[in-house]
Formats: C-alpha cells, structure tokens, sequence
C-alpha cells in the first residue's frame, strides 16, 4: 500500500480473525407429487413452490393425486420447509415415471425431479430431504438418487412393486448409492376422500418424520425407533421381536431395507442405507458427511480470493476447529480434527492459489445391536443366614 504524506491520524481496518460457521438447514424437504386437480396458482406444474405451512397449504392440494395426503402425512409430524414442485398426472405408469423424472424444457426450465436443482435459486435453500411418495419407481428413485447426489440430499423411497419381504430384498439389489434408504411395506391410514382406511406410502411419513428429528434431536440420529403420528396399522404382516433376528425386520434390515413395527406406536425399523461395505452404510453417517461439507464450504465462501499469509490459514484452521468442539460438545459427532499438512501444499501449488486444508471426523454410530450378557450364580446365596438376621 503506497503511504501519501499525512500528518494526523490515519485508521486502517483489518478485518482479519475466524469466522463462526453456522450449520447448514437440513429439515428442508423436497417433494414431488401429483394432484391435477391443485390450484394452478400456488401448485403450478414443474414449478418449485415454498410452502412454510404445510397443513394450510392442503386445503389448495386438491383431492386427486398424491400431494394432499403426502402433505397431511408430512404436517401431521412438524411443519418444516416444503419445496413442492407438482408434475402432471398421467393414468400409465410409464408416463407417470417419465412426468416424474421430468427434463429440460426448451426455454431451458428444469421440469420433474429435476425441478428441485432449481430450488436455492429461487429460495435461498435446498432441499435435503427428498422424496416423491407413491411416484418413485425404479426409474423415478434412479433420478432422484443423481439429483440428491448434486444437492448433498437424502433419498427416502419405496421397495416399488415388492408385494413381499423376499422382493424387497431384491429390489434393494438395484441400488448402492449412500444417499438412498429403502422402505418396505406401506402404511395404513384414514383417507378423508374416500372415508375409509387406505394404503399410503410410508416415504410420506419419513419425509416428517426425518424432519421433525433433525429439529428436535439432529441429523445425526437416525430415523429408525421414533413414534409416527398417524398411521393406523401397516399395509403388509411383518414378523418383528426385539430380542430375536431371525424374524421378517431382521431379515429386512440384514438386506439393507428400512421395515415398519408396531411397538408402543408405529414406528421406522432400521437405519442402512442402499450402500455396502463402504464408510456410510448407516444414514446419519451420510447426512453426517453432507452436513460439514456443506456447512464447512459455504462458512468460507468470503475467504475466497484473499491474500494467503499464514495468519489466512490459521483464521481458516482455528474457525473450523471452534466448530468441530462445538458439534463435539452438542454430541453431533464423537470429534474431528482440522489441519495443514504441508505436503499437500507445495510452494508451487500455494503459488498457484491453491490452498488445501485436510481434516478428519468421526460421526456418531446408532447402537443397533445391543448385547446383554446374562449369567446365574450362586455367590449370592453365600450369606444367605446373615440376611436373615440382620
């Protein structure tokens, strides 16, 4: 900086130091749904549409299609950030899949699934909790699963098809992506169009349910053994005991596939995702992953273009660390540690303006075997006279 001559008192700002990095919003769910007889006005097709009220949002879903009930599923749990983008109903299931993935339009709008890329555009938000209840074919999931994979989401989706526990298993064969949890059977519950009991996607009830657990306890617990509100019974007998594996959810959930149990209200059984043998076969271990990657990333979106002196790192090192003890101390995670490591910064890469920081995590395992080790003795009967006198 050149120094004019000045006599006085000059004050220069250095606005230097760490940055506190704030925890990206993950109860945002994205839904694709049908309805053709919604309002066009606040559910125009292939649109991404806010919705900050789900439940007062039903009364303009319409009675047909999917949206009204995957609306009252999701507001009968929270009432979480919506992002509904609508597709056209079709009577074949082939054009309802090819509606549901959707394309590009010629004026270059983003229609179906993909519809959602378009939503932190529009909204300031993504959403991380996907899903398109009752719609999410082989195909449509395939779909989502890519678009997930761009938004750092979560995919919730039905065994599509599988009339038995066996079939569900192989349905789960098609997939190994960590983004994806599989769901098998459906749920019962009240229709108020029809006036009956009905069949309903559970994927409805795990979009609220995966929200309502992020607000109230966090992303990294995960969606299994936590009371549903709303289902009256389950579409498909499952054989589940809690002290026994060889039963149907164990079955189940040894396959990778999320099954439904009634105890003490109903609820989601298991917590894998579609991927195996890897590091995030659990899915609070991916939305773990999903969570510091983007909230590490945008936290130093202004570092970006400043002079790299060592005092930078350090701001960038220490700013990083602060949250780590954070989540460490809310129990987010067991702990993490940020570091420079100068073989990956060479003084030619450092040259370049590349700067690489390294660090490590280790997210919080859901205890999903737990083993009591019982054993009878004797011992006790060894003063067995004195505890009659005493």
């Amino acid at each position: 900086m050149s120094r004019d001559y000045h006599h006085g008192v000059r004050v220069i700002e250095i606005n230097e130091g760490t940055r506190p990095i704030r925890t990206v919003s993950t109860a945002v769910i994205g839904l694709i749904a049908t309805a053709d007889d919604a309002d066009a006005t606040t559910f125009p097709l292939n649109t991404p549409v806010l919705l900050t009220n789900v439940t007062s949002a039903i009364g303009k879903a319409g009675k047909r299609g999917t949206l009204s009930r995957a609306l009252d599923a999701i507001g009968k749990q929270t009432n979480p950030f919506t992002i509904v983008v609508r597709v056209p109903q079709a009577e074949h299931e082939a054009e309802q899949t090819s509606n549901t993935i959707g394309g590009v339009s010629p004026s270059g709008q983003y229609t179906g699934v993909k519809a959602l890329l378009a939503a932190q555009a529009k909204f300031g938000m993504k959403p991380r909790i996907i899903g398109a209840p009752g719609l999410d074919t082989q195909a449509v999931t395939t779909e989502m699963v890519a678009v997930a994979q761009q938004l750092r989401a979560f995919v919730y989706a039905n065994c599509w098809g599988a009339q038995t526990k066996e079939a569900a298993a192989l349905y789960r064969e098609q997939f190994g992506q960590r983004e994806l949890m599989l769901i098998w059977p459906d749920f019962v519950d009240w229709d108020t169009s029809t006036n009956a009991n009905a069949s309903i996607s559970a994927v409805a009830y795990a979009l609220g349910v995966r929200a309502k657990i992020d607000n109230d306890i966090g992303w990294h617990k995960s969606l299994s053994n936590v009371v549903v509100n709303g289902p009256l019974g389950i579409s498909r007998d499952v054989f589940w005991d809690l002290q026994s594996g060889a039963t149907d959810a164990g079955y189940l959930n040894q396959a990778g596939v999320t099954t439904l149990i009634n105890k003490s209200g109903y609820r989601f059984w298991g917590s894998r995702t579609a991927e195996v043998g890897e590091f995030f076969f659990f899915e609070n271990y991916t939305r773990t992953a999903q969570v510091l990657a983007d909230s590490i990333a945008e936290a130093h979106f202004s570092y970006v273009d400043k002079p790299v002196h060592p005092s930078l790192v350090r701001d960038l090192l220490e700013s990083i660390n602060a949250k780590f003890r954070e989540l460490k101390a809310e129990g987010y995670i067991i702990d993490a540690h940020a570091w420079f490591d100068p073989a990956s910064n060479s003084k030619d890469s450092l040259k370049m303006g590349s700067l690489t920081i390294d660090y490590d995590y280790t997210p919080v395992p859901p205890l999903e075997d737990l083993i009591m080790h019982q054993r009878i003795t004797d011992s006790y009967l060894a003063n067995f006279a004195q505890r009659i006198t005493a």
